[in-house]
């Protein structure tokens, strides 16, 4: 009797997950919908419908194609900040870990604001510094912190700390290049193209095929190094590909959009709140969430302002009211 209804009571659990990534993925496919029918030219769902079917007048075509690859832009980072942040709260064993805790966002600031002060501006030479930077930040990290995680996390919030330092001094010295310096570092989609697009889809798809392969693994290091050690993971080597990985994604993201706090957060608790700890089932629903939110916040960012605000300030505002209250909730757990 017991057996039974313990597997009447999985099979109800199998379908309210399955009931809700039926859920998540509905949303996505709306929010994609709506963030490429919204804008502030004013044209709607009906002007694009009419495109599609061989209107092509009023430039209605370069406005579909333009907040397209804007979309598809946002989906991919969002997806990429999202598994990210769930591999790190997972590898450090922390609730408050995000993708940008080692660095990855300052390194990437510093080799923006580089080459834009140094007049190397476009598009493709702003996308390959930030990068590039980025990915050093993460290896000096790792470098001085490889001994465990905790060493690491010391390192990256001093190596984040430096070089917020140098950010702040490039923007102090940038004189007629402060605006496109800030506009970068506050996070945006409004320069969208499609090699950025091209950038992130091969980063993201790379990224999160690793995350889920290595999901169990994951859950093994969880309930701590030496369980993880008795159940054949190779603790040293997860550490060195999960770090290597989230690099990889978050570099990724952030050189083709700026930095855009909080994702990485607000994205795995949601997630976790509704499908529980185990990575299995969290990193597909945290790429399934983020498909939806961030073309969403993007759509806010556009019809907000007569101008436009940057995504990193509305994820910022809706970011860290959640940082407060898992801040809280960890203590009364600590209490507890």
């Amino acid at each position: 009797m017991v057996f039974i209804l313990c597997k009447d009571c999985l099979i109800e659990s199998m379908l309210s997950r399955k009931l809700m990534f039926l859920i998540l993925g509905m949303g996505g496919v709306i929010s994609f919908i709506l963030s490429v029918s919204v804008g502030s030219s004013g044209m709607g769902l009906h002007e694009m419908l009419r495109m599609l079917s061989g209107d092509y007048s009023n430039n209605i075509g370069d406005i579909l194609d333009y907040r397209l690859r804007r979309t598809i832009l946002a989906t991919l980072v969002g997806i990429s900040l999202s598994s990210s942040g769930c591999a790190m709260q997972s590898l450090f064993r922390n609730p408050l870990a995000d993708p940008y805790i080692l660095g990855v966002s300052s390194g990437a600031s510093v080799g923006a604001a580089l080459a834009i002060l140094s007049g190397h501006g476009t598009s493709h030479e702003i996308i390959t510094a930030a990068f590039i930077s980025a990915l050093m930040a993460v290896y000096a990290v790792y470098a001085l912190g490889k001994k465990s995680t905790y060493f690491l996390l010391l390192a990256g919030i001093a190596m984040a700390t430096f070089l917020s330092g140098v950010t702040s001094f490039l923007i102090y010295i940038s004189g007629e290049s402060l605006r496109q310096v800030l506009f970068w570092i506050m996070g945006g989609f409004w320069t969208a193209n499609w090699t950025k697009v091209k950038v992130v889809f091969m980063t993201a798809i790379i990224g999160t095929a690793v995350m889920l392969y290595n999901s169990w693994r994951l859950n093994a290091i969880l309930l701590g190094e030496e369980h993880a050690m008795s159940v054949g993971v190779d603790v040293e080597k997860l550490r060195r590909v999960i770090i290597s990985t989230t690099a990889l994604l978050t570099a990724g993201a952030v050189s083709v959009s700026g930095v855009i706090g909080f994702v990485g957060i607000i994205i795995p608790h949601t997630a976790r709140l509704v499908f529980g700890e185990d990575n299995r089932i969290l990193i597909p629903a945290s790429i399934l969430l983020s498909a939806a939110f961030m073309p969403a916040v993007d759509v806010v960012a556009r019809v907000s302002a007569p101008g436009e605000i940057p995504v990193g300030i509305i994820t910022s505002l809706l970011g860290a009211p959640f940082f407060i209250y898992l801040l809280r909730r960890k203590r009364y757990e600590v209490q507890g």
